[in-house]
């Protein structure tokens, strides 16, 4: 078979990002709950989320997302060739883009893979180190939501096991990106509840705060993209129930995107340095944070 023509089949004409089309809509909604978070420290003071929203914490935030666009484009442009080398010479089987079937398998898994990695990034520290850096704001908003780590590997590899299922390498991204776009809307203390065959299927803001507080009962909870049914099926799962403080049980030294950026890697790399022998830094590696 023919390299080129193996995988022309597989990627299709250039096709636009849907979170870059997306990106607009986030900086609107962005705009709007931030205006709306000033007009109330303002006129209902004694109502209004205490400190909604922080400039420079919120500038830090978007500097986070407009890195992590640069940073995500190259690794998953090296990741759209591997998926493709996966799905043509190693998946038994190809599944047709045509089918409802695929589609849904496309976003079910995911968004199954998506749950397992984010869990296993609360549980090892060497994921932990990149992923604490969306946790790191004190504060609850969609300036929080675009506050993404800059190292996604570890995402691109676990997404690997769908084209090599035969998933269209390209469908896997749409639904990643569908996945991203979802969760833009649950970083918000504005929405309280949603009607509640709503809240037991899908994530939502009230799940998403008990998932970013640093409450001991809330801490490592709810690691869902967009359908709860994960964390209650493996036991992850906790209503809201008190007021979420927001932010890591460890805060950064600093607000700055770099300080933020780098996350948890310095103390690492130092913790590390400070270990005797191999075994010892293997296991710092894979311990809980």
């Amino acid at each position: 078979m023919d390299l080129a023509r193996a995988f022309s089949d597989v990627l299709p004409p250039l096709m636009h990002d849907p979170v870059m089309i997306a990106v607009p809509f986030f900086l609107l909604f962005l705009i709007i709950e931030w205006s709306a978070a000033r007009k109330l420290a303002h006129t209902e003071a004694e109502r209004a989320p205490a400190g909604a929203y922080v400039k420079q914490d919120a500038w830090a935030s978007i500097w986070m997302g407009l890195v992590s666009v640069g940073t995500s484009g190259v690794l998953n442009g090296l990741a759209l060739l591997g998926y493709a080398a996966l799905y043509v010479y190693v998946a038994p089987w190809h599944l047709p883009a045509s089918q409802w079937y695929t589609w849904v398998i496309a976003i079910v898994g995911v968004d199954l893979l998506y749950y397992l990695y984010h869990r296993m990034a609360h549980r090892v520290r060497l994921i932990w180190a990149t992923h604490q850096a969306h946790h790191s704001s004190q504060y609850f908003n969609f300036a929080t939501a675009l506050r993404q780590k800059w190292n996604i590997s570890g995402d691109v590899f676990l997404r690997a096991l769908l084209p090599l299922f035969g998933v269209p390498p390209w469908l896997v991204f749409l639904s990643f990106s569908i996945n991203l776009i979802y969760q833009f809307w649950i970083h918000t203390e504005a929405v309280r509840r949603m009607p509640a065959w709503f809240e037991y299927l899908f994530n939502t803001p009230s799940h998403h705060r008990v998932h970013h507080g640093a409450n001991p009962r809330y801490v490592d909870r709810n690691y869902a993209g967009i359908f709860m049914v994960w964390d209650r099926l493996f036991g992850t799962f906790v209503e809201e129930a008190e007021p979420a403080v927001f932010g890591i049980t460890k805060p950064l030294p600093g607000r700055g995107p770099l300080v933020v950026g780098a996350g948890g890697y310095p103390e690492l790399w130092r913790d590390i340095r400070a270990e005797p022998s191999g075994r010892a830094r293997l296991g710092l590696l894979t311990s809980r944070p």
